[in-house]
């Protein structure tokens, strides 16, 4: 059995000296392809391999879209409250706190205005990794707020929406920011100030039933799921299989809900261009 042993007896390393490689350091995506975190992020966080679009926030946003990443945060400090003292495996008030701690932010959705290519612009992007993205009192003011900031200035307002819906522990106080958005983009429209949405991955419930969907242009990243309810609910709703692509921004494309999709890559550039082709 001679060949189960090493003849030559070289340098070893030693278990313990080993070096794991940090976590984080590479990432994969849905379909096996693995690349660099580093490069990821100077590629606008998405694959070169496969295009598969990274779930990003509003800091990436920001960094992707404001020249040399500068710009003016709005009500940067607004935190909701728990009016309705909701309790479910834990007080809402601690559910919020400890979103708080482990994400860095204050809601779901941070506002600022800047310059994009030169141009002002005016941005609202939500964070998916605040509780599901979820629309609450406090994305709904902030929203409307940022809104007003564009009729007052005559500024182009850009919304990025990730989001799964209306947030259950604000109840019916949540579903009234459906109506105070809309109304808000309804003055704005009367001032002829553009207005894009961006949808992203995934844009669902009462955000896509409300400001998510009523852009001057509808926009979208490729392979995002775009929708009200989600298909396996419509599926057992309606009792019958769904189309292949089902709610995936391709699908909504083409059924005539969105304008055009743009590869997160391109994304400056083209709301640039659009910006500058309806510029008074």
């Amino acid at each position: 059995m001679a060949w189960f042993k090493r003849k030559d007896k070289g340098i070893l390393t030693p278990t313990e000296a080993k070096k794991e490689a940090p976590d984080g350091l590479w990432y994969k995506t849905p379909k096996g392809k693995i690349i660099h975190t580093r490069e990821l992020k100077n590629n606008a966080y998405v694959s070169p391999d496969d295009g598969y679009h990274v779930r990003i926030g509003s800091k990436e946003y920001f960094e992707i879209l404001f020249d040399n990443n500068k710009f003016t945060e709005m009500d940067e400090d607004m935190e909701s409250a728990d009016p309705l003292g909701f309790v479910d495996s834990k007080p809402y008030t601690q559910r919020l706190e400890a979103v708080k701690a482990k994400t860095s932010l204050k809601d779901a959705v941070r506002t600022a205005h800047g310059k994009m290519n030169g141009l002002d612009i005016n941005i609202a992007c939500m964070d998916f990794s605040f509780i599901g993205g979820s629309m609450g009192s406090v994305v709904g003011e902030k929203i409307a707020r940022a809104i007003e900031y564009s009729i007052k200035n005559k500024v182009p307002f850009l919304m990025i929406s990730k989001s799964g819906g209306a947030r259950m522990m604000e109840a019916g106080i949540s579903l009234m920011q459906l109506a105070k958005t809309s109304a808000r983009l309804a003055q704005l429209s009367e001032t002829t100030t553009p207005y894009i949405s961006l949808l992203t991955d995934p844009t669902t419930g009462g955000v896509t039933a409300s400001y998510a969907m009523l852009g001057d242009f509808n926009i979208a990243e490729p392979g995002a799921l775009i929708g009200f309810a989600g298909p396996r609910v419509i599926r057992e709703t309606i009792g019958k299989d769904l189309p292949k692509g089902f709610q995936s921004s391709e699908f909504v494309l083409e059924h005539g809900f969105l304008d055009f999709i743009v590869d997160r890559r391109d994304l400056k550039a083209r709301i640039t261009k659009l910006l500058k082709m309806i510029k008074p």
